[in-house]
């Protein structure tokens, strides 16, 4: 739709009044049906140019007078129209049509506005309630784009988070890989072992149970029982069952241990992974922080020496898997920031109002115009194909998101610390027993 056709939708055809008329002639059709829904009646002179406007208010004003009818009725409807009524062209979009009126008008509303064509010439009239229902429906019609806009954005957003969150992990799927081939390696050699081991008691096993069946047998005859006697004791005693007992107890520990830490590594994975809906879970930051330095475990131990220093936290409602996203982020960066051999300090502790989490690392740190845009989207100071530079940008939407505040302080040479708060709900009041 054009801007043209939108206010010709709100243009009502009314038959122009000329100079000429008398005051009673517009009361007289005021009357009519077809005017009784307008506020005013326009006045054109001989080309069609309007002149002004008579509302209905001055009119009844009028009349209601004592003889206002024979006083003042066939007076000209000059002297009582207003000559500078609000004219607004066709050609005028919706939007500036509603500034112009709105900006001019004055309460209570008792005149319309004229519309006119590019030469000015009158084309009908305008109800200031029509326009204000057609802005109202662009309003509610654009609202509704930008809602779709929004859930759409939304819908992005939660896409690129997720994306970034999985690139994050893909670069560590090869230490998380060496981590999981540790201990499934030792738990295939002690199976390899215990197999080994098991042989010989499964032969005695045998020998035993031969044995008995003789001992059971009446037709046994003595050479045959000796015989099962003697392959017995030689099989028990290569067996050494007594002696296999702490080594099998050592073996059983062994391998549950690394089922274990293969158990641990495949939560950690699934919770880092999984796709939060809700911040509804209570969650005990400092599991975070252990779930996100087994993740990245690999990454830092040929490069830092980490330390924790984890205060005892209250649990507080947020995404766990989005805060162990923000932790990976940041411990992937503070590997990558350090030369050499380094170290990694982790603390948290609870304040009144906020839990928060501190880590600083021993990296090259970095100077005040890098650390001024370290949070802007796809600002990176990584060679090209080794970051997106999104990863401290969605962190900072992540804890913004949580209500949370996060910053970072760095000095080149010296290092980088950044500090995480995720504000605590308030602690109801104790109630007294009366």
């Amino acid at each position: 739709m054009t801007t043209a056709s939108a206010l010709t939708r709100l243009l009502k055809p009314v038959v122009p009044l000329t100079e000429q008329m008398t005051i009673v002639d517009v009361a007289d059709r005021l009357l009519t049906a077809e005017h009784k829904a307008f506020l005013s009646l326009p006045i054109v002179d001989a080309a069609g140019k309007p002149l002004g406007l008579v509302s209905r208010t001055t009119v009844q004003d009028i009349f209601m007078q004592r003889f206002g009818r024979d006083l003042r009725g066939r007076h000209p409807v000059r002297e009582v129209m207003n000559a500078t009524p609000l004219i607004v062209s066709l050609q005028t979009s919706l939007e500036e049509a509603a500034r112009q009126i709105t900006g001019q008008l004055q309460y209570p509303i008792t005149e319309d506005f004229i519309l006119v064509d590019s030469q000015g010439r009158y084309c009908g009239l305008g109800t200031v309630l029509d326009l204000l229902k057609a802005m109202e429906a662009r309003i509610a019609q654009r609202n509704q784009v930008l809602r779709k806009a929004l859930v759409d954005l939304k819908e992005s957003q939660a896409q690129l988070v997720q994306s970034e969150k999985m690139a994050s992990l893909g670069q560590m799927v090869a230490g998380v890989a060496h981590e999981l081939n540790t201990p499934l390696g030792y738990v295939n050699n002690n199976v390899q072992l215990l197999r080994e081991l098991s042989a010989p008691l499964l032969q005695l096993a045998e020998a035993q149970a031969a044995l008995a069946d003789c001992l059971a047998d009446p037709g046994c005859d003595e050479a045959s029982l000796a015989s099962a006697l003697e392959h017995a004791a030689h099989v028990r005693e290569a067996a050494a069952p007594e002696l296999l007992a702490e080594d099998l107890t050592q073996l059983f520990d062994d391998t549950l241990y690394g089922l274990q830490q293969i158990a641990e590594l495949v939560v950690g994975l699934k919770d880092f992974a999984r796709l939060d809906r809700v911040m509804s879970e209570e969650v005990d930051l400092n599991e975070c922080i252990r779930s996100a330095l087994l993740i990245a475990r690999n990454a830092i131990k040929d490069k830092a020496e980490v330390a924790l220093q984890l205060g005892e936290l209250p649990r507080i409602p947020c995404a766990p898997s989005q805060i162990n996203q923000v932790l990976l982020n940041l411990l992937n960066n503070a590997a990558q920031a350090i030369e050499g051999r380094g170290h990694i300090l982790l603390k948290s502790w609870a304040e009144d109002d906020a839990v928060c989490i501190s880590l600083q690392d021993s990296g090259c740190g970095m100077p005040a115009e890098v650390l001024a845009r370290i949070f802007d989207p796809f600002f990176t100071t990584k060679p090209v194909g080794q970051g997106t530079g999104l990863g401290l940008s969605i962190s900072y939407k992540i804890i913004q998101d949580h209500g949370g505040q996060i910053r970072a302080a760095s000095e080149l040479g010296r290092g980088t610390r950044f500090l995480i708060r995720l504000p605590r709900p308030l602690a109801l009041p104790l109630q007294r027993s009366a």
